[in-house]
């Protein structure tokens, strides 16, 4: 058999290619059609396009300016998104805040690593049992200083994800979401029944950082949600930077294989195991940070603010900004937070309107307001681009073949035999 003119390609690859072809001729000659561009679709498609066309510089610098805004958002009080005079809009800052970074701590496990979380919240109670435990005088155990408390609670966290992970990661889907959802109930079971956790009673006078007013009054206060929003940003542009980072990194690309295909992760030579429990150990420790930072502010810890409903919020902003974006977590974090506290009337319905709006979401864009970009293909383009171009240069005449066509549907020319 004669391998001259290569394999014969399929009919849909063959009709992908004819529609790339023409695609490529009518925007002219040395273009490319990029993934986003075919998949790119509505508002978010466009302003997808027009991001990633922009040059590192501007993107920089487009989000300082963004950040800046974010920091004065509680001492501009916009009279439009305003929460007031329902909620102290500063608060609600915090509270926004506070949900989107539980929401970028779930998606590692949820977006990355694609491991369905149910009892995400048994995390975030730890964190703030934790803070309360070793702050609170109604606490008999050793008092540190509150900031000590974050590390404290990350540790502690993280051990327990890896404690729920080691016996549990081994199952999938529906059978997982079973057993973490369990988890998070069995944790609000022991706050009931250990008389140390104190039930309903609780915690009350829960430490926080350190620091005075002029006039005496503590800056961390209950009441003044503008240092505990700023503190809560800062640590959120952290994680982000970090959790960026590691998704692009080999422990990242082994979390996208197991979310893709764990099968066939497993046959590629990723031990999947081993990346899921780092996930739900990662995961845990930025949820138990959420919970320590909850707890300081909200000076008052019992068992009554930790149920499922509450982790089905947590997962509901994953999935409604979008499952794997740490962006789109973030936005569906303050999404799922500001709505109740913006319109107060219809907030006792909340449970009922983030319901429809899933289903909705489901419908019209499964993959959430931000999806993640699939950016090993369009980097994977660019690369051959670049190099066609170079081979073309050299050659005189020669001619840039469109992006995607990987040349193996064209003889090689050395008339190869099988």
């Amino acid at each position: 058999m004669s391998m001259v003119d290569g394999p014969t390609p399929l009919p849909e690859a063959a009709a992908e290619q004819a529609a790339e072809d023409r695609e490529a001729k009518s925007t002219g000659p040395g273009t490319s059609v990029t993934p986003e561009k075919r998949g790119g679709r509505g508002i978010f498609g466009s302003l997808g396009e027009r991001w990633n066309a922009l040059p590192r510089q501007q993107q920089w610098a487009f989000l300082i300016v963004v950040v800046v805004l974010a920091y004065m958002l509680p001492l501009i009080n916009p009279p439009i998104i305003t929460t007031e005079p329902g909620n102290n809009f500063a608060l609600a800052c915090f509270d926004m805040a506070r949900f989107a970074l539980i929401a970028v701590g779930l998606n590692v496990v949820v977006g990355y690593a694609g491991l369905l979380d149910l009892g995400y919240v048994a995390f975030f109670a730890v964190g703030s049992y934790c803070a309360a435990m070793l702050t609170s005088p109604d606490s008999p155990f050793l008092h540190i200083p509150y900031l000590w408390t974050i590390p404290v609670a990350m540790a502690v966290t993280m051990f327990f994800g890896v404690v729920l992970g080691v016996p549990t990661l081994r199952l999938r889907g529906d059978y997982l979401a079973i057993v973490t959802l369990g988890f998070g109930e069995i944790v609000r079971i022991l706050a009931t029944i250990i008389p140390a956790m104190k039930g309903q009673v609780g915690f009350q006078n829960v430490g926080h950082p350190p620091g005075t007013e002029a006039d005496g009054t503590p800056i961390f206060s209950n009441s003044n949600g503008v240092p505990w929003y700023w503190l809560t940003l800062t640590i959120i542009i952290v994680i982000t930077l970090l959790v960026g980072n590691l998704e692009r990194s080999r422990v990242g690309r082994a979390w996208i294989a197991i979310r893709e295909d764990e099968d066939a992760a497993e046959i590629m030579g990723v031990p999947t195991f081993k990346y899921k429990v780092w996930a739900f150990a990662i995961g845990a420790a930025i949820g138990g940070m959420s919970g320590a930072l909850f707890a300081g502010q909200v000076g008052f810890v019992n068992n009554q603010k930790f149920d499922v409903t509450t982790s089905i919020l947590f997962l509901a902003a994953v999935v409604l900004g979008g499952a794997g974006n740490k962006v789109g977590a973030i936005v569906g974090g303050a999404l799922v937070s500001y709505i109740p506290l913006r319109f107060t009337a219809i907030a006792e319905y909340k449970y009922l309107i983030f319901g429809i709006a899933l289903v909705l979401i489901m419908i019209f864009r499964s993959q959430g307001l931000l999806p993640a970009r699939q950016r090993l293909l369009a980097y994977g383009r660019t690369a051959y681009n670049k190099v066609a171009k170079k081979e073309s240069s050299a050659i005189p005449g020669g001619e840039v073949p469109p992006a995607g066509r990987s040349g193996l549907g064209k003889g090689n020319g050395k008339g190869v035999q099988a």
